[in-house]
């Protein structure tokens, strides 16, 4: 009997705009404001031409988190329903993001969906989010995202087949007949990791590695998937194929929460994996976010690689990998809040840099154009041209694919690269969950501030550093591809000897708004490339906050815990010290620098720190006058 198309009214909801990675918001909104992602969905599949839609072909994928399985069985249902004639989904609906990105282009699929909220916490208190890739397998640029809006305002209905039952965890097609439909709808459930691997193998050395990693001189390494959606493809392909001892792997069962813990590869939530690697068993580690997205590389030791300098290594590095050594490198991209270490690799070996706003579809627009081979952000993303997405586990075979070809171990690589090209210090501070009309507000005052003429040429004088502005703006990137100019992209502020401020508003989050402020500065001399950055950056995170006034600003509203700066646990208290230190300077009072340095350091290594001392100390400084947080 043919399964009934059904249409069903509907009323709009005025908050279906996407970011740049789709449409996220908290669970409880999908389950109790009605039709929510029905909605969201029949605005997609409507987005699409309706000729081009009739028999297409669409990828399906999720990161496991809550909510994806009856989501995923709600888009089968809907995508029967609009004509679209075969759906590929990842078996019990999981797929990696640049899993689906590699299947829709392997398949020239119309596009794909992919349900997860990336790196945001999962579980009924947690995050849902929905994201349309387009038939390059990129995120959905501006245009059609705008579109997807547009309709979400003005819906009244959609179709869906009610009735329509799929079986995800059974490899193979299923066949549907539907009404009024002249041929059957198709469902194939694929092996969730097959095909990406058969990419992989295309792409890297396999028999170069599992040398590296099962040999006489074996590197150990320590694999955290954070109870993501890469658990199976890290088992599959660095254990199964590449010989990596089954222990090498860890958390790598998908769950609904990912455990209860946040699926964000950095040192705070990643802190199990940073303890291990401190224990000097392991001589690589790497964590991946919930939908494999996001990649965070440590060495022996607990030695971190912050993504920038990760994305220069790879890129001074990249004739390593053998699918380069058959396809050129046409150029490098960063998004313009990343540090400027990729520059100095590009100026080296005469490959072009290009700096654009953040979000990787516009890194994906570029590859389109053939100008981009290598690009990143430092928010933990890092990719090539192979697909349209940032790819965590291709990042941590080009590391492995460099340590075969250089024979160094972590830490000794990319101190040999600060050698030869300088090191960029670097940081952010992230202020989570603010009010978006206190937030928007500062933001245009801060920029009004910065812009006007009487900024220009300030000098800024932080104890002994003397800083003076040379240029200041609302970062502006005109595509070198398609000529679409995009502005209002993140406030710069860039002084004399390189250094730079940058200070943007982003909506990542499910809640509120989160303002980044990134401070880098670079350093040439061999010999103090290696200095703790918070020491180095003091003088400009200072810098930051008198301008933007962000603590008083945000602070305000009353929300201490969700605008206190979150970098990470191990870094923020030792950065407020830092901050509350050259903070003083510009009050001319005086504080002992070196017991504040010593406080920090112990705290970032996990030494003993008295923490009564610490907090008195601190919690005097704050009554005393200095700051105010």
């Amino acid at each position: 009997i043919p399964i009934p198309v059904v249409t069903v009214q509907t009323v709009p909801h005025d908050d279906q705009k996407p970011g740049i990675s789709g449409l996220r918001k908290e669970c409880f909104v999908f389950e109790s404001k009605r039709n929510y992602l029905q909605n969201f969905i029949q605005s997609v599949l409507s987005s699409i031409d309706l000729r081009d839609r009739q028999g297409c072909t669409m990828v399906v994928g999720s990161d496991g988190r809550y909510l994806s399985r009856t989501a995923t069985e709600t888009i089968v249902q809907m995508a029967a329903a609009n004509g679209i004639g075969r759906l590929v989904i990842g078996q019990h609906g999981i797929l990696s993001t640049p899993a689906v990105s590699c299947i829709i282009r392997k398949i020239k699929a119309i596009g794909g969906i992919v349900l997860t909220a990336s790196h945001n916490p999962g579980g009924p208190d947690g995050d849902f989010g929905v994201k349309f890739n387009v038939a390059n397998g990129g995120p959905a640029p501006e245009t059609v995202t705008e579109k997807i809006y547009q309709i979400s305002k003005t819906i009244e209905e959609y179709a869906i087949c009610p009735d329509l039952r799929i079986d995800l965890s059974r490899l193979g097609r299923q066949e549907f007949d539907l009404e009024n439909k002249f041929k059957p709808f198709r469902v194939e459930i694929v092996d969730s990791v097959e095909v990406y691997l058969n990419m992989l193998r295309t792409i890297f050395d396999f028999t170069a590695i599992k040398a590296l990693l099962t040999g006489p001189n074996q590197l150990k390494i320590r694999i955290d998937a954070m109870h993501g959606v890469m658990g199976p493809y890290v088992r599959r392909i660095l254990c199964d194929e590449l010989g990596a001892p089954a222990n090498s792997a860890v958390n790598c069962v998908p769950l609904e929460d990912f455990g209860g813990q946040h699926p964000d590869p950095n040192l705070t939530y990643a802190s199990s994996l940073l303890d291990a690697m401190k224990g000097g068993e392991f001589g690589f580690g790497a964590a991946f976010d919930g939908d494999g997205e996001r990649n965070m590389i440590l060495g022996q030791n607990g030695f971190f690689v912050n993504p920038s300098d990760s994305l220069a290594v790879i890129a001074a590095n990249i004739f390593c990998i053998p699918y380069f050594q058959h396809t050129g490198v046409r150029g490098f991209a960063r998004s313009m809040p990343t540090s400027m270490a990729l520059d100095r690799v590009g100026k080296a070996m005469k490959i072009p840099v290009y700096e654009t706003p953040t979000g990787w579809k516009f890194f994906g627009n570029l590859m389109d154009g053939g100008k981009c081979s290598l690009c990143g952000e430092e928010s933990f993303g890092t990719g090539s041209d192979h697909i349209r997405e940032k790819d965590g586990l291709w990042a941590v075979l080009a590391w492995l694919s460099i340590l075969v070809a250089r024979k160094q171990s972590v830490e000794e690589l990319m101190k040999e690269h600060w050698a030869r090209f300088g090191r960029n210090y670097y940081c952010r501070f992230d202020y989570e969950e603010v009010d978006s009309r206190v937030a928007h507000k500062l933001m245009r005052d801060l920029e009004a501030v910065i812009t006007d003429r009487s900024f220009a040429s300030q000098q800024f004088a932080v104890g002994n550093h003397n800083f003076t502005v040379e240029k200041t703006d609302n970062f502006e990137y005109t595509d070198p591809v398609d000529g679409i100019v995009y502005r209002n992209q993140g406030l710069r502020m860039i002084l004399t000897d390189g250094s730079r401020l940058i200070f943007r508003q982003s909506g990542t989050r499910s809640t509120g708004s989160t303002i980044r402020i990134y401070a880098e500065c670079y350093e040439r001399d061999p010999t103090k490339i290696d200095r703790e950055p918070q020491v180095v950056l003091g003088p400009l995170i200072a810098i930051a906050l008198k301008i933007s006034q962000v603590h008083d600003r945000t602070a305000r509203r009353g929300k201490i815990k969700q605008t206190i700066c979150k970098i990470t646990r191990l870094l923020n208290f030792c950065f407020l010290c830092a901050c509350v230190n050259y903070t003083c300077v510009f009050y001319k009072e005086l504080l002992c620098y070196s017991c504040m340095m010593c406080l920090s350091y112990q705290f970032l290594y996990k030494r003993t720190v008295c923490w009564s001392v610490t907090l008195i100390f601190y919690f005097s400084v704050v009554t005393r006058g200095f700051v105010q947080l």
